[in-house]
């Protein structure tokens, strides 16, 4: 496996891969070291992460390769149809999933993401609008969300 780490406007992320795809993207919670030379094997991760935090990219094209449950995989898939920009409730995606009682395991199995960003868990919200839970905090959910939003909110002072 190749490690590399690219700095974003939410702090530095790790990214972990090789030729079977990317198998984790993680948002750190301290400062570290950005990597000089980016493994050949993780560079088309990193270009489009930055792409995404640039405005240009609104989709990601990448060999995935995440370790998880059966469970788990599914809904990370279920995770990859959100659209840009918009955002569903846990409710809606257990309704999607076919299984209304499954909403607590669904909410596990988005805890349990290795793929930040890019399996979007970041657009999934309370029914009632509000935000819920996000491995790499709330602060940066609602920036992720700010930041797909076609309607930018201008402040007034």
């Amino acid at each position: 496996m190749e490690t590399c780490i690219i700095k974003s406007p939410l702090g530095y992320t790790k990214i972990i891969g090789d030729n079977r795809g990317i198998s984790q993207v993680t948002i750190l919670n301290s400062e570290e070291k950005e990597t000089d030379i980016i493994p050949t094997e993780l560079e088309d991760c990193a270009i489009q992460l930055r792409e995404y935090f640039e405005g240009t990219r609104t989709t990601f094209d990448l060999k995935l390769n995440p370790e998880g449950t059966d469970f788990q995989k599914v809904i990370w898939e279920l995770l990859q149809e959100i659209p840009f920009g918009k955002t569903i409730s846990y409710l809606q995606l257990s309704k999607r999933l076919g299984d209304v009682n499954a909403i607590r395991a669904i909410a596990n199995a988005i805890g349990k993401n290795p793929l930040w960003i890019i399996v979007p868990c970041h657009r999934v919200i309370g029914s009632d609008g509000r935000l819920t839970g996000y491995a790499g905090g709330l602060h940066r959910k609602k920036w992720l969300i700010e930041h797909e939003n076609p309607y930018k909110q201008q402040t007034l002072f």
